[in-house]
């Protein structure tokens, strides 16, 4: 099928189904952690299923080209992660549930979705390679940016960028290709799966020492022939509009423009939001607005406007439909708007004059050692 004018949207029911085992939030049940009366763990599906919802109500998906795509297959999943983890993820999946990593749980049925989500993105990516949509946003839960080779974590089961991303090339349908993740968490599956690689450019912009609390820091730039093709930005707590704008302008941009890729890969997390429980950053729609026309130029100047963008993060259920909304709004160029009805109060909350410039040194201190 092909609609070379139109944003592509993946999406599949069964991804919203996909839940895990006994949390409190973050802290697993037993001992004094009581249970919740209802859910428990912040990755539910509701944040997602409510932008469906909301692009729904709004028209705005009457103007994206709806689809879904075919779960990855065994072959493609193999490429990335070993065949012992996928057989044990399988088997447990097949058996009731439980959990192989750290904070990644699944119920029964858990290996087919998340295979359901990495082809999402997949689908995704293909169309947009093979030029049959003009870009795309693929609605992929569970996530996959945290989930290394043979350990899931952070709610994350499969690394669904990364298996993406591998089954183009082995396709031939690309040789290089950039990672942006500006979830608020560092991408630590992606940059572990292609660290010591010159063709994937890996870029992850996170809060601090959030999660992981061990990776990510501004030194871990890449090993080998990948030396110098993995670039962290991790920015303190309470950065907001200003600092990420500036950071994408000052560092994100010139590292696109000297990798020169043949399309970009968002991992498009929307828990830097300024009321996300899992973080203590300061974003709004209108940042996610800014950063997708910024990705959309960087794809138009660079490579034929080849976008992808995969859904991650995202904890607030009432704030991450206005944010994914004004993102497929502005990467589908429409004219259907929704208010944003906390727009005005965080926009009051934003870091003053003082403290942006705070943000800026270090913004400022990261492009001079990177040469930008």
């Amino acid at each position: 099928m092909t609609d070379t004018s139109k944003t592509g949207f993946f999406w599949h029911e069964s991804c919203f189904w996909h839940t895990g085992g006994h949390y409190a939030f973050t802290a697993q049940v037993g001992g004094f952690v009581q249970p919740f009366a209802a859910g428990g763990s912040p990755e539910d599906p509701e944040t997602k299923r409510r932008l469906k919802n909301l692009l729904d109500v709004s028209g705005l998906s009457g103007e994206l080209a709806c689809r879904s795509a075919p779960p990855a297959t065994y072959e493609d999943l193999a490429r990335i992660h070993p065949g012992n983890y996928l057989q044990a993820f399988k088997e447990a999946s097949d058996n009731g549930g439980g959990e192989l990593g750290l904070r990644a749980p699944f119920l029964r049925g858990g290996y087919e979705i998340a295979a359901q989500s990495t082809g999402l993105v997949q689908g995704a990516l293909s169309a947009v390679l093979k030029s049959t949509l003009r870009n795309a946003y693929a609605l992929s839960r569970p996530p996959g940016h945290h989930c290394l080779p043979d350990f899931p974590n952070g709610y994350c089961l499969l690394a669904n960028i990364a298996v993406a991303v591998e089954a183009a090339i082995a396709n031939r349908q690309t040789d290089r290709v950039a990672v942006v993740d500006w979830d608020v968490h560092h991408g630590n599956g992606t940059e572990a799966i292609f660290y010591d690689r010159p063709d994937v450019l890996t870029i992850s912009v996170h809060q601090e020492h959030n999660f992981p609390m061990d990776t990510g820091d501004f030194d871990d730039r890449g090993s080998d022939e990948g030396e110098g093709f993995n670039i962290n930005i991790p920015l303190p707590p309470g950065a907001g509009h200003a600092a990420y704008i500036e950071t994408f302008e000052r560092i994100v941009m010139p590292a696109l423009r000297q990798f020169r890729p043949d399309v970009i890969v968002v991992a498009c997390g929307f828990d830097a939001c300024a009321n996300d429980p899992m973080s203590r950053m300061m974003c709004t729609s209108e940042t996610y607005r800014a950063l997708t026309e910024m990705m959309m130029d960087a794809a138009d100047e660079m490579c034929g406007g080849r976008l992808v963008l995969a859904h991650e993060g995202g904890y607030s259920e009432v704030y991450v439909p206005f944010c994914g909304h004004a993102v497929l709004q502005q990467l589908s160029g429409s004219a259907i708007m929704v208010p944003d009805p906390l727009l005005d109060t965080f926009n009051l909350r934003q870091p003053n004059t003082r403290i942006n410039a705070f943000y800026s040194e270090i913004i400022d201190g990261y492009a001079e050692a990177l040469g930008f």
